[in-house]
């Protein structure tokens, strides 16, 4: 019989292996052993943690597996619900609210949480989950050996206290980003996106009307999205202040349901919500303990399964929940609206794009468009849409579109007296003839080492002309040209993104830190409900400079190195590297002088035998190719310190005849410039030194297969060495 076809790696089937620790594997081991499970990767240690230890003895902390903690432990007591999650000494409200709204959605539980887990059966210490991560859904796995104070679990927590899976999931996110103490403070939109690889995006909450917010909330509910919801605080010190309706700022709710009661004549419409904390709970209308319960039915509170007790759940109207709370942060699988008529049953089908990239600082972290020398160094992905949207409902819930520094705002004037609805007429004929897409940004792994270090991120998205379709844009296009979308202004959180009507075309996208210089690591994808193609915008490298004389050798360049050759006591009629160094700094302006080392280098590449040393015909030739260099890398060197911005490097090698691809030239920055703020002159020859070596090379190269590769290929995987 024939093998299953494996599923492609990164999917929910065939999850990338963390640290390639094989759950499978490390579980039939210990059972084999007849050892408990002890993960050397995260180990029961204050690392862990990623928190100052406690200088009280008495406060020390101690870690002890499920049933050390509890005698009566499992890992779910009958099914799983909100109330398992109980917030411990952790500020991590905004992943314990996400995972609370994932309960609520079984198929998606079994996704993180995956079934046939125990405390009890083929029980060995270890245990696994997923999370999705930039694309790809990673298992995590770790033992159960869980940090305790005073025999109390020190974070997540079961109201029953015996039910462990939300403290082991809480674990396994921990060691994915690090530690404990890298969970403190956070969006929840970054967990529900990790906990579904969904889309996940803000809405003021005073953005609809109460009636019709309770039904984009109820369709959502139904058709699988992860709901959240806080209220803003002001500043700082009112973080996790308690309002007099028992409500708390600036921390995290999941919204589980909602439901609708009768009030005499009157239609109440509600949510049910969680407090993480499993305690302080709304104290005001329709709350567990208040009047209007006492005229209700029996029969309808068990159909609300109203628990008049202090366990974090508690009921609200829509009527208060709009008047109290200032944001809802809304998951989907797919960007299907939050509009009310776009329903589980008129669902589009979604093409996704995904790309990974990095900003490396000096190379491609260029900044935002403030920065328009380096912006347009910015890692560019081409967006090319080929069809209009088929349908035309009105899926009008993408943002106003935001400035992200002021240039683009201009006085609107009489303009502001037209009519809404002539406007929104006006813009749904355009979108008819346009394409919707969303585009999302994400900035990886800064939450690593016990630290939250968010940059400020955005992405802009430039149409392109048929004349420059194929190939990266430079700075005169930037320029000259405005984008047609954006995120919004720069934000300090992992994510940013934007859904948009876009008419049929090629398109660049570019995502950027605001300020230069700050390297990491992103991820953009991209949804569309027609074709299109999301890809790296890069070109064939190529040289045209010729490894001849372009022009003869000055007189006076000449003369010195004649008499250079005549003063060596040299008896071969070549110098070596020394005396090289001293006749090309005779010649050089004294700012671009180049140290010995660079001397070798440049001796090597141009001699094809593998000699230390040159001939005076080499010599002339060499002083010929300095001069010019001197020449391209002064058009950038505006102070004339004998440096220039590494991010000029790729016009400062055009300027000399050597076009490279953006791969090539960061691999080249990383290689020449090593961290320091500026290219020096002499950084800049080593540079174009082994580019003209392997570029002759490549040319000379008679392997078929080496030329189908290509030079792209060739340059990087040899500059590498």
């Amino acid at each position: 019989m024939a093998s299953e076809k494996l599923a492609p790696l990164g999917s929910i089937d065939n999850p990338v292996k963390f640290l390639n620790q094989d759950f499978d594997a490390l579980l039939q081991e210990s059972l084999k052993d007849g050892e408990l499970f002890s993960d050397p990767t995260f180990p029961a240690e204050q690392k862990s943690i990623g928190m100052p230890a406690d200088p009280n003895p008495g406060k020390e902390i101690q870690w002890k597996r499920p049933k050390e903690i509890s005698s009566d432990a499992v890992f779910v007591e009958g099914t799983t619900g909100t109330t398992d999650i109980c917030q411990g000494q952790l500020g991590n409200c905004w992943l314990l609210a996400a995972l609370s709204s994932l309960t609520v959605h079984p198929n998606l539980f079994v996704k993180v949480v995956p079934p046939k887990q125990s405390l009890a059966d083929n029980y060995a210490g270890i245990f696994h989950f997923r999370f999705w991560q930039y694309g790809e859904w990673v298992e995590v796995v770790v033992d159960d050996r869980l940090p305790v104070r005073e025999d109390r679990l020190l974070f997540s927590y079961s109201r029953t206290r015996n039910e462990f899976w939300s403290a082991l999931v809480e674990k396994a996110y921990a060691k994915l980003v690090g530690s404990y103490g890298s969970l403190k403070g956070g969006n929840i939109s970054e967990g529900m996106e990790d906990f579904t690889g969904g889309i996940a995006n803000s809405i003021p909450v005073t953005s609809r009307t109460p009636p019709v917010l309770w039904r984009n909330l109820s369709a959502a509910l139904s058709r699988g999205s992860l709901l959240s919801c806080f209220i803003r605080a002001s500043n700082y010190s009112e973080v996790g202040k308690v309002t007099a309706d028992g409500l708390i700022k600036g921390h995290a709710y999941a919204i589980t349901d909602t439901d609708k009661v009768k009030k005499g004549s009157e239609e109440i419409l509600l949510l049910k919500l969680r407090n993480p904390w499993g305690f302080v709970e709304f104290c005001g209308s329709w709350s567990d303990k208040c009047k209007e319960w006492r005229d209700m039915e029996q029969s309808e509170k068990e159909r609300l399964e109203l628990k008049q007790e202090e366990d974090g759940e508690f009921w609200i109207s829509i009527d208060d929940f709009s008047r109290m709370f200032d944001v809802l942060e809304v998951c989907s699988v797919s960007p299907i609206s939050f509009e009310e008529g776009d329903t589980s049953t008129n669902q589009h089908t979604w093409t996704i794009s995904e790309h990974k990239g990095s900003w490396v600082p000096g190379s491609s972290a260029g900044g935002s468009r403030r920065y328009n020398k380096s912006f347009w160094k910015n890692p560019q992905f081409q967006l090319v849409l080929r069809d209009v949207d088929q349908d035309d409902d009105d899926d009008d819930d993408d943002e106003d579109e935001e400035d992200d520094d002021g240039e683009d705002e201009i006085d609107q004037g009489e303009e502001t007296q037209i009519t809404e609805a002539k406007k929104k007429a006006e813009k749904q004929k355009k979108k008819n003839n346009q394409c919707t897409v969303l585009v999302e940004l994400l900035q990886k792994n800064r939450r690593l080492n016990n630290k939250i270090n968010f940059f400020f991120i955005a992405f802009h998205i430039y149409k392109v002309p048929p004349e420059l379709q194929g190939g990266c844009l430079d700075r005169s296009f930037f320029m000259k040209n405005r984008p047609v979308g954006r995120s919004g202004k720069y934000k300090a959180q992992r994510g940013v993104w934007r859904k948009l009507h876009l008419e049929p075309g090629h398109y660049v996208v570019i995502g950027s830190t605001y300020r230069p210089n700050n390297g990491g690591d992103f991820f953009v994808r991209m949804f569309s409900k027609t074709r299109n193609a999301l890809g790296v915008q890069d070109f064939t490298c190529t040289s045209e400079y010729l490894p001849v004389m372009a022009a003869p050798v000055l007189h006076e360049d000449q003369t010195r190195v004649e008499k250079t050759f005549e003063e060596s006591p040299s008896l071969n009629d070549r110098l070596n590297a020394q005396e090289i160094m001293k006749l090309i700094n005779s010649v050089l302006d004294k700012g671009y002088h180049l140290p010995l080392e660079t001397c070798r280098q440049v001796i090597f590449g141009e001699n094809n035998e593998g000699c230390s040393t040159l001939s005076q015909e080499q010599a002339e030739t060499l002083i010929v190719d300095l001069r010019s260099l001197q020449s391209a890398f002064a058009q950038f060197d505006e102070d004339s310190s004998g440096s220039i911005s590494p991010f000029e490097l790729s016009l400062a090698l055009e300027a000399f005849g050597m076009k490279c691809d953006n791969k090539v030239v960061q691999l080249l920055s990383e290689r020449f410039v090593a961290g320091e703020p500026q290219l020096s002159f002499c950084g800049f020859v080593s540079c174009v030194s082994r580019l003209r070596k392997l570029f002759a090379l490549f040319e000379a190269e008679t392997s078929k297969e080496v030329k189908e590769r290509g030079i792209n290929y060739w340059l990087l995987q040899f500059l590498a060495l």
